[in-house]
């Protein structure tokens, strides 16, 4: 997949995302805003029925008082004069009205809010409630308790205002339908209105953020994967390019091989006959090393590997195996040296698969030297197991390279510069046979200064 491709497509699924989350957003507003709408009009009408409840309690009172007067004259001219006073004098007049309420009035009032709430709105939360008076700008009751003492103006008791109840926006005027008295007003202040407005919507919210959060996670994962799945193409592609040339160089000299013993001149020489007969022998060996080695990481991918361990002697096989690999550095004019200084040096293992790892780690070590090559292989005890590190003075490695020599198919350098052979299957291997026993690989390396290679292996697998 293109580059182009691949940003065209982070782009569109970024305006999906964005556009999605922005749809849930609009329709939590909204519902949030509808939860509000419910709420302050069950607020109404509970505010409505207790300024009802209380006018009621009040105007009975009033009627009662009135009758009183009203049978203590039997001429009909002063009652209508009386009944005229009883409505201009104690209903309209707003103080006197507010006076006329009562500790039964408040106490009523309060268990009509409580029940008119919890029960038939179904607003189990928290509130305070009052009666103001705005002549005398102070709450007359607040919560079921007077807090004025009527019919001394002048010694108002203090009182403490909250900003809550006095500036919430629930409030009614219990006298507006009579124009000639200024109105007292029923508030009612809900301290905890919007937690509980959120807590409601709770369900859609938490509902829209784990959606949107799975919507996050898919794009993510997507995006890890195209990039993933680009860079397996790059590293396919490099591995082509890397087995083509690992090829085409023993092809060639197998072609060029053949040829010469079809010659004449050649043919009749049966020294020369046998040295390009080697030389077709050794680079089929080559050839067959490599193709085994792929066959060996198929196997190891399919976890179809199987171990033989046998009792072996690390410091007999390290020996052994160093001594190989030692005319290689040697023909560079570089140095092997082997210091066996493992104690107890034998452990049950897979022999085949460990002389490999051993083998790879120095043909790694000789391949990344630029210089003179100068390789140090070393045995040493663990109170588990048995150490072998492999030093080396080559190019090194960067933080970043050290991140992925283990994967399949990495070089350094990477691409299809050929300075360095292989198909970068080596160090993926040694990985993968030391897990298999039970073992671990560390690696310590600095760009310039050479790496170091330490292999753990437990005495039994």
């Amino acid at each position: 997949m293109s580059r182009k491709a691949i940003i065209a497509i982070i782009i569109l699924m970024s305006a999906a995302v964005i556009g999605s989350s922005a749809i849930q957003l609009f329709w939590v507003r909204k519902s949030l805003a509808l939860k509000e709408k419910t709420f302050d009009d069950r607020i109404f009408i509970t505010l409505n029925m207790a300024k009802e409840k209380l006018l009621s309690e009040l105007q009975s009172d009033i009627k009662i008082k009135g009758l009183e007067k009203k049978l203590s004259t039997k001429d009909p001219i002063i009652r209508k004069q009386l009944e005229y006073e009883i409505r201009k004098d104690e209903v309209l007049s707003d103080t006197n009205s507010l006076e006329n309420i009562n500790s039964d009035h408040v106490e009523a009032l309060d268990n009509f809010m409580k029940k008119e709430l919890r029960d038939n709105q179904g607003i189990d939360l928290e509130y305070e409630y009052g009666i103001y008076s705005n002549k005398t700008n102070s709450f007359l009751i607040r919560d079921g308790h007077f807090v004025v003492e009527f019919g001394n103006s002048g010694s108002t008791s203090t009182i403490k205002e909250e900003d809550g109840l006095e500036s919430t926006p629930y409030s009614l005027p219990i006298f507006e339908d009579l124009s000639v008295v200024e109105p007292g007003y029923l508030k009612l202040y809900f301290p905890k209105r919007t937690r509980y407005l959120w807590q409601n919507l709770l369900p859609i919210l938490i509902s829209s953020i784990l959606f949107t959060l799975m919507i996050l996670f898919c794009f993510a994962y997507t995006v890890y994967i195209i990039f993933k799945q680009k860079k397996l193409s790059e590293i396919k592609n490099d591995f082509i390019n890397n087995m083509t040339h690992e090829f085409k160089t023993p092809i060639a000299t197998i072609s060029l091989a053949t040829d010469s013993i079809g010659n004449a001149s050649i043919i009749s020489n049966e020294d020369k006959v046998r040295r390009f007969l080697g030389i077709i022998k050794a680079e089929n060996k080559r050839m067959l090393n490599q193709v085994e080695k792929v066959l060996q990481m198929a196997q190891i991918d399919k976890q179809e590997i199987t171990l033989k361990p046998v009792k072996i002697d690390i410091n007999d096989l390290v020996k052994t195996v160093a001594e190989n690999s030692a005319l290689k550095v040697q023909s560079r004019d570089g140095v092997l040296d082997i210091r066996l200084n493992a104690k107890f040096p034998v452990i049950e293992a897979d022999q085949t698969h460990i002389s490999n790892i051993i083998a790879n780690l120095i043909d790694n070590a000789e391949k990344y030297t630029k210089e003179i090559p100068h390789i140090e292989v070393e045995t040493s005890d663990d109170k588990d197991g048995i150490k072998i590190s492999v030093r080396d003075n080559g190019i090194g490695m960067s933080k970043e390279a050290l991140k992925h020599i283990f994967e399949k198919f990495y070089r350094v350098p990477t691409g299809n510069v050929h300075d360095v052979k292989g198909f970068g299957l080596g160090l993926s291997y040694v990985k993968a046979i030391v897990d298999a026993h039970g073992g671990r690989v560390y690696v310590k390396s600095e760009l310039g200064k050479g790496s170091i290679f330490t292999v753990f292996l437990p005495f039994k697998s």
